[in-house]
């Protein structure tokens, strides 16, 4: 695979999109139901509009940021994607060697490719994704392997009960390649996560077989008392469940609809990241996924009130089209875009972006 002209995120879409199987495409780029939320993310974010301001001094401008106390390139980080040697054999090792070369957290999924211990081996700053499994003994030693491993903070998806309906998949009777393994559940080539069969989404059974159906705030109380690492909660979406997850210790919250692959209809992230962002009141920092595509979508972000994005399909774009060079082309793009929006938009620092005013329209 070699790398193409890409001037911006979509060139890189339009590549992968003629270069993976079709299984595979639709797999990352689909959602639940009728993808719906998936739509809405990107639509809200087009409906909003900053107001720019001038006659700023710009000379010295930057775009590092402070996230979970360490000092990032750019308020980025990688989200949670699963099993990336889908996209490419060298898999979260190559999206590790792009996210230390930009700088920018990487976070490894329970369903990674590769295990923990060999993505922290690459270098760079690495937090550990972790789905509550029925094997509770597994769900902590899988905390013990990400602390010991060196990782900086553990993620709790929060919204995944068991996997939304992805009709893409079912459709498609997706099963993973027998050189695509789950790293931290040992699966074998035979499992239930490769075989196939009619109107089912083979990982959509594995999952089920392998998640707690239940999780509570009990659940994360605990898991507050049993990791030293910085805890942040993923897929929060309402303001009250925000406070909560500080009041219980929390470190981060991610506003976060899992791309569009849960609850279809779910609230675009945008919508809510200003609401729930008053509600912690600087508690703690609230970082935003889902539809993130350009830098000027990151400076929306951070004038809503964010503190930094994740960033998950893109990545995931690069890394077909030409592995780990085409994730940093990817974050490469996103930077310069950012470096733009801001000193365009009259910004001479990621915290100055807290301070525009953002219009949302009713038109797109």
């Amino acid at each position: 695979m070699t790398a193409v002209d890409a001037y911006r995120l979509g060139d890189l879409e339009t590549a992968a999109h003629a270069r993976l199987p079709r299984q595979v495409w639709d797999f990352l780029a689909g959602g639940s139901g009728d993808e719906l939320t998936v739509a809405g993310n990107r639509a809200a974010l087009e409906r909003r509009y900053l107001v720019p301001r001038v006659l700023r001094d710009l000379s010295n401008r930057g775009m590092s940021a402070m996230v979970l106390r360490r000092s990032v390139s750019m308020p980025v980080a990688v989200a949670p994607v699963a099993f990336h040697r889908l996209f490419h054999p060298d898999g979260e090792l190559a999206t590790a060697q792009a996210a230390k070369a930009q700088g920018i957290p990487l976070t490894v999924s329970t369903m990674s490719s590769v295990p923990v211990e060999e993505v922290v081996s690459v270098g760079g700053s690495v937090w550990f994704q972790l789905y509550w499994l029925r094997d509770r003994n597994l769900t902590f030693d899988l905390v013990r392997r990400a602390e010991d491993a060196g990782c900086e903070a553990i993620m709790l998806t929060v919204d995944m009960p068991w996997m939304g309906r992805r009709l893409r998949d079912l459709r498609n009777r997706f099963a993973l390649p027998d050189t695509v393994q789950a790293a931290h559940l040992a699966l074998d080539p035979g499992s239930v996560a490769h075989r196939s069969g009619a109107g089912t989404s083979a990982l959509a059974c594995h999952t089920d077989l392998a998640f707690a159906s239940v999780l509570t705030w009990t659940d994360v109380a605990e898991l507050r008392e049993r990791t030293r690492l910085p805890l942040i909660l993923k897929g929060i979406l309402a303001a009250p469940d925000a406070v909560r997850a500080v009041e219980l210790g929390a470190d981060a919250v991610v506003v976060s609809n899992h791309g569009g692959r849960q609850l279809d209809g779910a609230v675009p992230t945008i919508e809510v990241v200003e609401e729930i962002c008053r509600a912690v009141a600087g508690r703690c920092p609230v970082l935003v996924d889902g539809g993130i595509r350009s830098g000027v979508d990151v400076l929306k972000a951070l004038a809503l009130g964010a503190t930094a994005v994740l960033v998950g399909r893109p990545l995931m774009w690069g890394l077909a089209v030409d592995g780990a060079d085409g994730a940093q082309q990817v974050l490469d793009l996103l930077g310069a875009e950012l470096r733009d929006a801001l000193g365009l938009a009259g910004c001479d620092s990621v915290e100055a972006a807290a301070q525009l005013r953002v219009i949302r329209t009713d038109a797109g």
